[in-house]
C-alpha cells in the first residue's frame, strides 16, 4: 500500500507540474495576443493635398507629367525616346522646386540624356576653378603622352 501512495503522490505532482506549465503557456499566448493588437497611432506629419497632377504618354514614346502640392512642392518633366549610336534611351528635361526648412525657395532644372544627368540651380555648389599651373600641366600631359612602359616579368623560385 505504501508503494501505491508514493506512486500516486508522484503522479499528482507530475500532473500539477504539467498543469502549471500549460497555464504559463496560455498566459504567455494571451499576453502576446494583447500586445500584438494594433496600436492607435497619430500620423507623424499632416497629409499634404495634391493641387494639380497631369500626365500624358504618347504611343511614339514622348511623355510629360507634372504635379503641384499645397505645401509648395512642384515638379514637371517631358521626354522622348532617342537613339544614339544604335542604342535606345530616353532624353528628358524638367524641373522641380520646394521650400527649404529655412524658408528658401529651391529650384532645380535638369536635362538627362546621353551626356548624363545635368542639374542646374543656384543652391548647387560649384567647384572652384582649376589653378592655372594645374591647367597648364594637364594641357602639357595631353599634348605629350608618355611612351608606354614595357612590362617586366619576374620569376619567383
Amino acid at each position: 500500500m505504501l508503494k501505491w501512495a508514493r506512486h500516486d503522490d508522484v503522479n499528482t505532482r507530475m500532473h500539477l507540474l504539467i498543469l502549471n506549465n500549460y497555464l504559463k503557456v496560455i498566459a504567455s499566448v494571451l499576453l502576446a495576443t494583447a500586445f500584438s493588437a494594433p496600436q492607435v497611432q497619430q500620423p507623424l506629419r499632416k497629409e499634404i493635398a495634391i493641387l494639380k497632377q497631369s500626365q500624358d504618354i504618347s504611343p511614339d514614346g514622348t511623355y510629360q507629367w507634372a504635379y503641384e502640392t499645397e505645401n509648395g512642392i512642384s515638379a514637371q518633366e517631358e521626354g522622348a525616346q532617342k537613339v544614339i549610336a544604335n542604342e535606345a534611351g530616353t532624353a528628358a528635361q524638367g524641373r522641380f522646386s520646394w521650400t527649404s526648412p529655412e524658408g528658401e525657395q529651391i529650384s532645380v532644372s535638369y536635362v538627362a540624356d546621353e551626356n548624363g544627368y545635368q542639374p542646374q540651380g543656384s543652391h548647387i555648389p560649384t567647384p572652384p576653378p582649376i589653378p592655372l599651373a594645374i591647367l597648364k600641366a594637364l594641357e602639357y600631359n595631353a599634348a605629350n603622352p608618355e611612351p608606354e612602359a614595357k612590362q617586366q616579368v619576374l620569376k619567383v623560385f
